[in-house]
């Protein structure tokens, strides 16, 4: 996952909530926000995943997010 994937799948599964969760939310796992996480190099996919557990996401929704569909030529 690259952090452009993390930043999609953040906004496609908590919408208007995402900009609070990403910088104000400390997630139990990391020790800190998931903002604060990339900017220390923590893996995007590391951080989503530590998000969907802290806020409870199932886990049908947790794998694949993010990724834009394929062209079509």
């Amino acid at each position: 996952m690259r952090r452009s994937e993390f930043l999609r799948a953040v906004e496609d599964e908590f919408g208007g909530r995402a900009t609070a969760l990403t910088h104000d939310l400390v997630l139990g796992a990391l020790g800190m926000s998931a903002l604060d996480a990339l900017d220390a190099g923590v893996p995007p996919r590391e951080i989503w995943l530590a998000l969907c557990a802290e806020t409870d996401v199932p886990a049908e929704r947790r794998y694949g997010v993010g990724r834009l569909e394929p062209r079509r030529r």
